[in-house]
């Protein structure tokens, strides 16, 4: 019997897929429990367009990632900081730095758990940063700090 689950079970898939399971299983532990419906077709259809809506909202999202990596792509963004002696920052310029900078620049928000470092900036200089705006979506920024 071919039914759709409406919860995610163990043995069988995840919630709004369609499977093939045994007439005595569904009939006798799916249904009743409300963990699955028949998949007649206005379930099948509601399957179906549940997947279409997802992958045009993914869809959506990719591109609106691509246009925001180039947006960051290849920027400068300078951070004042203040030292001590020999050069050394008083603390250190952290991804949450970067992040607010950049939302004051662009206008776009960007996490600060997205900016991928090597650890804090100690010193100043020039340094080269990743974005992970969305999965296998990057730019490269660079970050100038000065006194």
């Amino acid at each position: 019997m071919k039914v759709v689950l409406k919860q995610d079970v163990k043995s069988i898939g995840k919630k709004d897929e369609l499977h093939e399971v045994s007439d005595g299983y569904a009939r006798n532990y799916l249904l009743p429990r409300g963990l699955a419906v028949e998949a007649d077709a206005a379930a099948v259809n509601e399957v179906r367009t549940k997947a279409a809506a997802v992958e045009h909202r993914a869809a959506q999202e990719l591109a609106a990632a691509q246009k925001l990596a180039k947006k960051i792509d290849g920027r400068t963004v300078t951070l004042k900081a203040k030292a001590g002696q020999g050069g050394r920052l008083f603390g250190s310029v952290t991804a949450k730095d970067i992040a607010e900078t950049l939302a004051r620049e662009t206008g776009e928000q960007i996490d600060k758990r997205k900016i991928v470092m090597d650890g804090d900036i100690k010193n100043f200089g020039a340094y080269t940063i990743e974005v992970k705006v969305y999965p296998k979506v990057a730019a490269k920024l660079t970050v100038r700090v000065e006194e």
